[in-house]
């Protein structure tokens, strides 16, 4: 039995509609306190972003609906469950956001939804709000259009030409784990296939080569190893050109009482995202660091370390690695220091340059960082 609410007028409906966002994290989770999201007037999500210039803004974030005809185990809203239903029209959404923005308190807006119906019924409303916003009100700024699974590609190409940023999120490792979480989604129809035309549409020369576009893994409910996902994540950087990949650690308690990820006895909140967390500076070694995927270091289990920094087991096991001339080493050399991130390694480079760098003082404040690089350089 599902309880719709007849007539709610918009505020209500977003009351209960950001409620229940706090299930559907994408893109809301990140490696640094500045990248996770926080509540603002009217209990709406606003999620922290950083622009391009480096400056740091907020994103209207809001569950369009959670009307839900599938089936995804690990998700509260799923098609099975009893909750209060309710949808925004095109008009509420855009209007929503236009209060938000007008007032200088966001710059942009990502958009997301339960399946209504059907894939395209869905995206057609999505859509529509996007277009709302582009032709109506003549808004250029950013837009972040969720692609729903199984769309076709008319209606992903569609949002392609009204948004700045899409995603869709990958959910597991492979098809092998996709059939734990679900029985009426099709991993390489409904995700794969349409994660491969995104990336054809969006690579260098083709026609929407400036959206970028992102996806996301749900963390443990599968049963899937770090290993799994590091795996993926290296072929969606490389083979897919994907602008950013981000990590969601499964909520226990939340899904369907047959899945991997609600048996694993061990999966305490905290050791959960401590595991969410390492699979974050994984993607920052591959996006930042210049590491590949066989750098990755993994327990016997295909798992990475609860206890130590990936970089740092990096480190540990290749001691004829080190210690690195800090005056002539290359840059590839210095980003394997632990201790050391692409600001600090710029500014070493752009320090010998002058001169040779004498001491490790000399190259800012002595942090707990800077200490733990130390004993990796020679002067």
């Amino acid at each position: 039995m599902v309880s719709i609410i007849s007539k709610p007028d918009t505020i209500e409906k977003l009351e209960i509609l950001s409620a229940d966002a706090q299930y559907d994290l994408a893109c809301a989770c990140g490696s640094t306190k500045d990248e996770h999201r926080t509540r603002g007037a009217g209990g709406r999500w606003i999620y922290p972003i950083t622009l391009a210039s480096g400056a740091k803004s907020s994103l209207f974030r809001t569950l369009f609906s959670n009307v839900c005809s599938n089936d995804c185990k690990y998700c509260p809203l799923r098609a099975q469950m009893d909750i209060r239903r309710c949808s925004l029209t095109p008009d509420e959404t855009a209007n929503a956001f236009l209060d938000y923005y007008n007032v200088g308190k966001v710059f942009g807006m990502f958009l997301t939804s339960g399946v209504i119906g059907s894939a395209d019924a869905t995206m057609d409303r999505l859509n529509a709000t996007a277009a709302i916003l582009r032709k109506k009100y003549r808004f250029r700024g950013y837009i972040h259009l969720k692609v729903i699974p199984g769309a076709s590609d008319a209606a992903i190409e569609q949002s392609l030409s009204l948004a700045s940023a899409v995603s869709l999120n990958i959910e597991t490792p492979g098809a092998e784990f996709f059939k734990t979480l679900s029985d009426k989604k099709d991993y390489e129809q409904d995700i794969i296939k349409p994660l491969k035309l995104i990336s054809r549409l969006t690579d260098e020369g083709a026609k929407y080569e400036g959206v970028k576009h992102t996806t996301q893994f749900i963390v443990g409910a599968a049963g899937e190893t770090d290993k799994n996902i590091v795996h993926y994540t290296a072929a969606l950087y490389d083979r897919l050109k994907t602008d950013r990949v981000y990590f969601s650690s499964y909520q226990k308690g939340l899904g369907d009482p047959s899945l991997p990820g609600e048996r694993v006895v061990s999966a305490c909140p905290e050791e959960t995202f401590v595991r969410e967390r390492r699979l974050y500076q994984i993607d920052f070694l591959f996006r930042k660091y210049g590491f590949e995927e066989q750098d990755i270091i993994f327990d016997q289990n295909g798992n990475l370390s609860l206890s130590a920094d990936p970089k740092e087991l990096w480190a540990r096991n290749h001691p004829e690695f080190f210690p690195i001339l800090i005056n002539s080493a290359s840059k590839y050399q210095h980003l394997r220091v632990p201790g050391l991130g692409p600001i600090t390694v710029n500014r070493i480079l752009k320090m010998r340059k002058d001169g040779l760098v004498s001491s490790i003082e000399s190259l800012g404040k002595f942090t707990t960082l800077l200490q733990k690089a130390a004993k990796y350089l020679r002067f």
